[in-house]
């Protein structure tokens, strides 16, 4: 059995996280993707480190297996040679570059048009091709800040905070491969490729879903609730006699339960917990109780009496627990591979599953212009002199 996109070429001109995330999901669907680099540096994220394993940055490692790496120089007409064949053989072009890049080295609307109409583009900028910071650079810290999502990040009386990993730049990969399967959906329609745009601006907007449909229909502004939910309650973190855990009570039901198991049926008679409503307007009260109740007992004696109950709930983990979680091996996401520096190396499983034609890690990370010189022979044809011209000139 092969992946769902085993037929499909994917060449990979972007670097950093957005771009290399949504074609390493294509990697991992069978698709055979060409990362594409500069020679000598290669993707800024190989130096992005401590830590380092075997001379390869652990965050490179996390977003580039199932490619292939090939060296080349863009800015010189060799290289652009080298990329038009590659584009011939190709079903999907993605790249991060500043607007106008592309075209300067001679790839424009017009060429793709003329030269590879089935080719499916896609763009992924930091504010879009049009408007008044079109021309700026996207980066993720300064997206959040921007979208208004660290406005409603950290404590209520702190300052605004970011998410914990780059979390605009992980969601516009994910977006970019669903476009991408769309666009290329599309061409069994209607035979030819189209351009796709994404941009990190837009992706951080999308983001604020039920707070900006909030704001957008009731003119609500939203706030900070550090662990809360602006609009249910109780859903937070609260302490116990030993740690602390999370609980989200999602409707009035599984509230009758919540209170009967922390032994204070009564609150069903208040008309402050009557409702999720009313638990809302009295935020402050009701977490207040909740926690009065829980430091009475330990996080493991509460966690087992509300799963009985069927309240949802868990403990905080730290990374390193969630990953020795029986959970995590049974859904198999650690996977290995050997790496030709770092040995066997460790990476996160595959998170979507296929029934007929699953998804696999076939290859580990590339180290920089692993591939170069198979890419040129067996794709392109090229010789080996050919090849070490090009290795002289500096174009790979």
């Amino acid at each position: 059995m092969t992946g769902a996109l085993a037929d499909l070429r994917v060449l990979d001109l972007t670097r950093i996280l957005a771009g290399p995330f949504c074609t390493m999901m294509m990697g991992d669907m069978g698709a055979d993707v060409i990362k594409i680099e500069p020679p000598g540096s290669g993707d800024d994220t190989r130096a992005w480190g401590p830590p380092f394993v075997g001379g390869e940055s652990a965050y490179f490692l996390g977003v580039n297996r199932n490619k292939r790496s090939l060296t080349l120089n863009l800015a010189a007409k060799p290289g652009q040679d080298i990329l038009a064949r590659l584009i011939a053989k190709s079903d999907v072009l993605i790249d991060n570059f500043k607007i106008g890049t592309l075209a300067k080295w001679g790839f424009d609307d017009a060429w793709f048009e003329a030269q590879a109409p089935r080719l499916v583009r896609c763009s992924i900028t930091g504010y879009g091709t049009n408007g008044p910071k079109s021309a700026l650079p996207g980066y993720d810290f300064i997206l959040q800040a921007e979208s208004g999502l660290m406005s409603i990040c950290g404590d209520i009386d702190g300052v605004p905070t970011k998410y914990g990993v780059a979390i605009v730049d992980v969601c516009t990969g994910m977006l970019a491969c669903n476009a991408i399967l769309a666009a290329l959906n599309a061409r069994h329609r209607t035979g030819r490729g189209q351009k796709v745009e994404l941009s990190l601006y837009e992706t951080s907007l999308a983001m604020l879903v039920n707070v900006a449909s909030s704001y957008l229909t009731a003119g609500k502004e939203a706030g900070r609730f550090g662990n809360g939910h602006p609009s249910i309650v109780p859903y937070t973190t609260y302490r116990t006699a030993d740690q602390m855990i999370a609980l989200g009570v999602g409707n009035d039901a599984q509230f009758a339960r919540f209170a009967d198991a922390l032994g204070h049926p009564e609150w069903l008679e208040d008309s402050r917990f009557a409702s999720n409503r009313d638990r809302v307007v009295n935020r402050d009260h009701v977490d207040r109780a909740i926690e009065d109740a829980l430091v009475s007992d330990t996080a493991d004696a509460w966690l087992a009496k509300l799963k009985a109950a069927g309240i949802p709930c868990g403990r905080i983990n730290s990374v390193a627990q969630a990953f020795n979680e029986p959970q995590t091996a049974a859904r198999s996401m650690i996977e290995a591979a050997e790496h030709p520096a770092a040995g066997a190396l460790k990476m996160i499983g595959i998170p979507f599953k296929f029934a007929g034609t699953p998804p696999s890690v076939r290859r580990a990370p590339p180290v920089l212009g692993q591939h170069t010189d198979e890419i040129l022979a067996q794709d392109l044809g090229m010789d080996a002199g050919a090849i070490a011209a090009l290795r002289t000139e500096r174009v790979i």
